[in-house]
């Protein structure tokens, strides 16, 4: 049987963005949280090679309590094992303090496992680093932005769009894929999925003592990214009503927008007026 260990990461809603201009960094604590969409689809990935392979999903994350929230899903969805990484000392961590955590985690606690699966980006940074810096903490063959994954015995065979090109590219177990969004459509949560997710299956949780962390390697002591400056640009609308005929409206509206308009559209505003006149 397969041991598959699927990243998770609860992101906030799209809508909800709060951030701590002092610290730079997200006040998570105050936003709705959601499964971040790409994770979604490595978790289908994972579900799929169990229908059709046989394997055992662990879906492990890092974050505040409220992160088990995604990993219940998980379970619900068809997950067999679930395992939280929380400590206030985790705070303040980058891509490379995350990564480094997230290895140690799954080295001592899911040690022979054969794919390791991540979302290819997060919806609230896009920083596409974990999974590739996960691959180099633990020293594994990866690949990024996967598309398509078949298994032939020990071999893993994927397919990705990168540049343009389409690759087909095989690498033996163990071994890390990073999975994009155009396949591997999220399934709905069953109700039988979710009398599993909250019976038997349990949450661990894990804190940075047990499993052997040094606080100097995690949060912004252990991160190599340093945010100077985080502000949030105010945008402003206003209002602009044209009144008369409709043509006297838009001969109006052109002449007070003619730049921005034909910036916009490639065309100079002769030809645009002409259009309107032919019209």
């Amino acid at each position: 049987m397969l041991k598959l260990v699927v990243c998770l990461k609860q992101v906030p809603m799209v809508t909800e963005l709060p951030w701590d201009e002092k610290t730079g960094t997200l006040r998570r604590d105050l936003a709705a949280g959601m499964m971040n969409p790409a994770c979604k689809h490595a978790l289908e990935a994972a579900l799929q090679i169990k229908e059709k392979y046989s394997a055992d999903i662990t879906v492990i994350t890092m974050g505040p309590p409220a992160a088990q929230e995604v990993l219940y899903e998980a379970l619900a969805l068809g997950a067999d094992k679930a395992m939280l990484i929380c400590d206030r000392l985790l705070a303040g961590s980058d891509t490379y303090a995350t990564s480094w955590i997230l290895g140690e985690a799954i080295t001592k606690q899911c040690p022979k496992f054969d794919l390791l699966l991540c979302g290819a980006y997060t919806s609230d940074s896009e920083t596409a680093q974990v999974g590739p810096q996960l691959a180099e903490k633990l020293d594994l063959p990866a690949a990024a932005y996967i598309e398509k994954l078949e298994i032939y015995g020990k071999t893993l065979r994927i397919r990705r769009l990168v540049d343009n090109f389409r690759e087909t590219l095989e690498m033996e177990f163990p071994a890390l894929v990073t999975v994009s969004m155009e396949n591997y459509l999220p399934r709905y949560t069953q109700l039988v999925g979710l009398e599993n997710a909250f019976g038997e299956n349990q949450v661990v949780v894990l804190d940075i003592k047990s499993l052997g962390i040094d606080s100097a390697e995690i949060g912004n002591h252990g991160s190599r990214t340093k945010v100077r400056k985080v502000f949030l640009r105010e945008t402003q609308k206003e209002n602009i009503f044209f009144t008369g005929t409709p043509s006297l409206a838009v001969t109006d509206f052109l002449n007070k927008y003619q730049r921005k308009i034909s910036a916009a559209i490639g065309k100079s505003i002769e030809e645009i007026k002409q259009v309107h006149e032919e019209k």
